[in-house]
């Protein structure tokens, strides 16, 4: 669960990290107020989760507390990468003199935190490389934490100035905490301004926080922005159900996150085989262990609301869930749905042959089985292809 900035700054500012005195509004009114309480410069900050909202107009200067009015009149009304902005962070301009990163992200492929911090405003662009300017990595051994001597190393792969390094120990020790405190999987401080009166400003903030562990902080929970998600995620959450929207042409049913990452590379593979590799899933859904009927119609339902869905694919493997339940489920959703659109359906272990004989018995010209996941990959990719020849071309 991504926070706002707002959000963010907010709780890092309860760990002691210095940030701007901001407010929050929903409206003009309300921003020419705090301009006119805050009495200086101040900039105006669309409040949506996503990136890129300086470039959209999302980030002005206001000033007087009047043009204030008027950037957050404009800014209200905008819609960033298709989401409306709905509220507004008014806080005081800064006078900046040098700008960070600091980050902690966990790796997953060393199974560790690890801090990073570079000279520049970068964010994730320092993964691929790109980055310039001085950078420093520590990897923290989640039993110990972070050490002084891993931020003495960040200090001098950034060459700072010996005056700054007890306030930048400060915010990095205090963002690690929050990190850990609130089960995080990211925290950013992008930019961490030096202003020119020699004062380290965490300017904006991101916090990402891991959704299996929400049940431990129910008051960060109760910060989720429904309205920053699309109908999709919220319904499948609201279900128990896990939907992962990406930007192909085959909606996919599955019942496990393991086998809808096989069910990914086997498209890939079968659209390769077919000279047609930008055909790929458009979303799926994993309906977990023991999925009855009703589950799977109303997975089919989160899976067809996606435009851009062209072809249909079910690789269900029974263990807990028993394959006659989802075959069931399948044929309802049919029914209910009104659906047409072609569907490969691939059914294995328990009563996988009462759920095939179902499938089978219903006489669907739109739907047809498969035996495995490459026979199943493919028969989705020609089913793309045969509607809709010019995907592949």
């Amino acid at each position: 669960m991504q926070l706002h900035e707002y959000q963010a700054k907010a709780i890092f500012a309860r760990y002691g990290i210095p940030t701007p005195n901001g407010s929050v509004v929903t409206s003009p009114q309300d921003a020419y107020d705090t301009a006119r309480e805050l009495d200086s410069e101040v900039v105006i900050k669309a409040q949506v989760l996503t990136k890129g909202r300086g470039e959209a107009g999302g980030i002005r200067l206001a000033r007087t507390a009047e043009q204030a009015r008027q950037m957050a009149e404009a800014v209200l009304s905008l819609t960033i990468h298709g989401l409306p902005v709905y509220k507004v962070l008014v806080e005081p301009s800064a006078d900046i003199y040098q700008e960070f990163y600091l980050g902690i992200y966990n790796d997953r492929a060393i199974e560790q935190p690890i801090i990073t911090a570079t000279t520049g405003a970068v964010g994730m662009s320092i993964s691929a490389s790109r980055h310039t300017g001085k950078i420093g990595r520590e990897v923290i051994d989640p039993l110990l934490g972070l050490q002084d001597y891993q931020v003495r190393h960040l200090l001098i792969s950034l060459e700072l100035p010996r005056h700054l390094w007890k306030p930048f120990a400060h915010i990095a020790h205090r963002l690690y905490r929050c990190f850990y405190e609130n089960d995080a999987v990211r925290a950013e401080i992008d930019p961490l301004a030096l202003t020119r009166n020699g004062q380290l400003v965490a300017l904006d903030g991101n916090l990402v926080i891991d959704d299996s562990a929400l049940f431990r902080h129910p008051e960060l929970a109760d910060m989720r922005d429904l309205g920053a998600e699309s109908p999709q995620e919220t319904r499948a959450r609201a279900l128990g159900l896990a939907y992962v929207p990406l930007n192909g042409e085959i909606g996919c049913l599955v019942n496990g996150a393991g086998l809808g990452m096989a069910v990914m590379d086997m498209i890939h593979a079968a659209a390769l085989r077919f000279g047609t590799p930008s055909i790929s899933l458009a979303n799926f859904v994993d309906v977990g262990g023991g999925a009855r009927a009703d589950k799977v119609v109303a997975a089919m339902q989160i899976i067809t609301s996606q435009p851009s869905v062209r072809a249909l694919l079910f690789s269900i493997f029974g263990g807990i869930t028993r394959c006659d339940e989802v075959a069931h489920g399948i044929l309802q959703a049919v029914s209910a749905l009104h659906l047409h659109l072609p569907m490969v359906v691939r059914l294995a272990g328990t009563r996988a042959e009462q759920g095939r004989q179902l499938i089978e018995a219903a006489n669907l010209p739109s739907v047809q089985s498969a035996t495995s996941l490459t026979e199943a990959a493919e028969k989705a990719v020609r089913a793309v292809l045969v509607q809709y020849p010019s995907i592949g071309s």
